[in-house]
């Protein structure tokens, strides 16, 4: 049977070759040798190539010289490299060499526009390549399962990639069985795919699997130090530390036979449900090299053993499934049971140190209705969640960090979504998760188990409140307000220069990809719940956490608010996406922002001026722009010149929009945002000068277009028309 095998692989490997050359020959006597042909979003050419051959390839003329380096391979010839991998005769040299092929051929689809299927992926670009390495590397991701073909049946499929969600492993999908894919099945049944939830549909070919494995070979290059060509340290980064490996389900013939084996090569084990040879333990991927397992129900567990994938399982006892995987899902509104927060009155979450023998751990209390009894007269309801815990070394300066955790575990919970933060907060509850028994009580249950687990060494105890009559809500509101306002009082009389550390947030890099806040003394994050001092008390607990310190170093533009530091930092961490950041500027290099922020800023060029607009204002503004609008622009991660996510607080900061002129810009805000920052805000204007400014800034019941607005500025002669054109 094994002779079989590598006598299979033997032929597909001829085939792909043979394929490889005919097309480049034709290509080649068309266009030349010198025609250029890339991926798209990369900076390392052909990837696979790059990392095992040392090759740049730019144009045709390089890959036929990296054909022949494969040519050679396969007859078990060095490389100029020195690649050669020895076992099972040979058949891994002629794997790898396959795999070479691949990547030439998918690259000529792309050129000619052939191979992206709607829905796909395709290549995986440098900056979904480094986040996917980062949440490797810091355990958000346990594995990587490379899926090819159609399960046998669409149920079986959900049970399976379900099953990875909840272990935290990413699936990506190629390969179809007369026309059937894992991705059509899927799709069938409901499910939501994409990155943020963990399921990735690379194409429906199985020419489409190589995009995996030149994912899986620029990890050592992005984050292993290695340079392209050193293929055994490359080799062995990946056997050693990459956790993936391959599930061929339903259909294989030579040509997919030979790759599966070239990814052997890499360390990668090979599940099926065919009946194949096993190949036992073999050196090249640590463990069982090829496996048969027949039974659905068995195969995610024989995966995790056949790699040695290590899961990190919390014991979150709810009913429905609870993992990483799902923090990225969104509830259509068809498939919303309940929602809270929102525009539904008084909503927030808070989260406060207790006496220890005022504390019963794991005590989770309900006042009011649960979901199943509200009257839901509105889309969204109102809803207070209070978080007791207590510790010998829980600090009070730890209750917001600990308290911004609230979101992200939630939103592990699959059928439940969280947004926002303290009064600003939104949970949804999608009619899948009450259907399957989800309530309000289990809220408390993830939070109280997920406290315990990553905060451990400072909480003692928790315990969890639920309160859904208004009434109560009311009352709870002005002693947690008041805890609101003395959290944001703490860094009163700091200044940025005062520093030489800022503190970076990348809490939300999972909505916005490429989204870095940067927090200072005079500006805190867009969210409006993290601080400078928040930031640095979270590096405290958590050294390798989202918060990491930057110390500022040299000034590179002090009116705009960049240093050589900061933009460093941000370039790296947005995956190389934004050069430059701006801390105090809205139009030159500002920062980008996710969907979390409280307001948004918008500049309207005709007054010159800005707008600031708050999460609650449904209505229209002078800018042509609903909030909704605005924060579908904002909101991406990208930055976006004279569009700004901020926390409402920054409004009253000496930094807001300093490079532009500062609060002297501001020309309109909604009635309810200005009554609530009047105090503060009456304040602010008195200290540039401007005592009567607050009455000369319009909101909505003065003007929703910019020509009511000129006309009530005009009236007033507010500052900002006689400044310097902003534009």
């Amino acid at each position: 049977m094994l002779h079989l095998l590598i006598q299979s692989v033997s032929c597909g490997t001829d085939a792909v070759l043979g394929l490889t050359r005919q097309f480049l020959e034709n290509a080649i006597a068309d266009k030349g040798d010198k025609a250029s042909i890339s991926f798209p979003g990369t900076n390392y050419y052909f990837p696979l190539i790059n990392a095992l051959l040392n090759i740049e390839v730019r144009n045709f003329g390089d890959c036929l010289e990296a054909l022949e380096q494969a040519e050679g391979l396969s007859k078990g010839n060095l490389t100029k490299s020195g690649l050669v991998i020895s076992g099972l005769g040979g058949a891994l040299n002629k794997g790898v060499s396959t795999l070479i092929c691949e990547e030439i051929l998918a690259s000529s689809a792309i050129l000619n526009k052939e191979h992206l299927k709607e829905g796909c992926s395709g290549f995986i670009s440098d900056n979904v390549s480094r986040s996917l390495g980062l949440r490797l590397i810091d355990g958000r991701i346990s594995g990587i399962a490379l899926i090819l073909g159609p399960a046998k049946d669409a149920p079986s499929a959900l049970e399976l990639v379900r099953s990875f969600q909840a272990r935290n492993i990413v699936t990506l999908l190629a390969g179809n069985v007369q026309g059937n894919t894992f991705k059509k099945q899927l799709e069938s049944k409901g499910m939501e795919l994409g990155l943020e939830n963990y399921v990735v549909p690379l194409g429906e070919d199985y020419l489409s699997a190589i995009y995996a494995l030149n994912f899986v070979a620029r990890v050592p290059l992005i984050y292993g130090g290695f340079k392209a060509g050193q293929w055994q340290g490359i080799v062995d980064y990946i056997r050693n530390r990459l956790p993936a490996f391959v599930l061929l389900l339903g259909y294989t013939d030579e040509i997919i036979a030979a790759a599966s084996l070239g990814t052997l090569a890499f360390g990668l084990p090979i599940i099926t449900d065919l009946d194949l040879p096993q190949l036992g333990k073999a050196e090249e991927a640590l463990y069982e090299a090829l496996v048969t397992e027949k039974d659905y129900k068995k195969i995610p567990p024989k995966c995790i053993l056949t790699r040695g994938i290590k899961i990190k399982i919390t014991e979150v006892k709810i009913p429905v499934p609870y993992a990483a995987a799902f923090e990225g899902e969104r509830i259509k509104k068809e498939d919303l049971f309940v929602g809270f927060g929102a525009k539904a009155g008084v909503s927030f979450e808070f989260l406060t140190t207790k006496k220890p023998d005022e504390i019963e751990d794991g005590k989770v209390e309900l006042f009011g209705p649960d979901v199943e009894q509200l009257e839901k007269s509105k889309e969204f309801l109102p809803l207070a969640l209070i978080v007791e815990v207590c510790g010998s070394k829980m600090r009070n300066d730890f209750e917001p960090i600990l308290e911004r955790c609230i979101h992200r575990y939630i939103n592990y919970a699959s059928g439940i979504t969280h947004a926002l933060a303290r009064d600003m907060n939104v949970i949804r509850i999608s009619k899948d998760a009450f259907n399957k028994g989800f309530r309000l009580k289990h809220i408390g249950v993830i939070l109280h188990a997920m406290l315990h687990r990553e905060y451990g060494a400072i909480v003692d105890k928790a315990q969890v409140k639920l309160y859904t009559r208004q009434s109560d809500i009311e009352k709870l509101w002005p002693k947690v307000k008041n805890a609101y306002d003395k959290r944001d009082e703490r860094l009163s009389g700091m200044t940025d220069k005062s520093v030489d550390t800022y503190y970076s947030c990348l809490v939300c890099q999972s909505q916005a990809l490429n989204h870095v806040c940067i927090l200072t003394p005079e500006r805190l994050g867009l969210c409006g719940v993290y601080s400078w001092m928040d930031a640095k008390v979270s590096f405290e607990i958590t050294p390798t956490g989202p918060n990491q310190p930057i110390i500022k170093g040299p000034v590179f533009d002090e009116r705009l608010g960049q240093w050589v530091n900061i933009n460093e930092f941000v370039r790296l961490k947005s995956n190389k996406t934004i050069e430059k950041v701006s801390l105090y500027s809205l139009m030159d290099f500002p920062q980008s922002a996710c969907s979390c922020f409280e307001c948004a800023v918008a500049i309207v060029p005709e007054a010159n001026g800005v707008i600031v607009a708050h999460r609650d204002y449904s209505g229209m503004t002078p800018c042509g722009m609903t909030f909704t609008a605005l924060a579908g622009l904002i909101g991406t991660g990208a930055q976006t010149p004279g569009f700004l996510g901020i926390g409402k607080s920054y409004i009253l900061s000496k930094k807001f929009i300093s490079a532009e002129g500062g609060l002297r810009r501001l020309l309109w805000m909604p009635k309810e945002l200005k009554e609530a920052l009047a105090d503060k805000l009456r304040k602010r204007c008195f200290e540039i000068g401007e005592p009567d400014l607050i009455n000369k800034i319009a909101d909505e019941t003065i003007a929703t277009n910019s020509e009511e607005l000129l006309r009530f500025l005009k009236e007033k002669q507010h500052p900002a028309l006689k400044m310097e054109p902003m534009v």
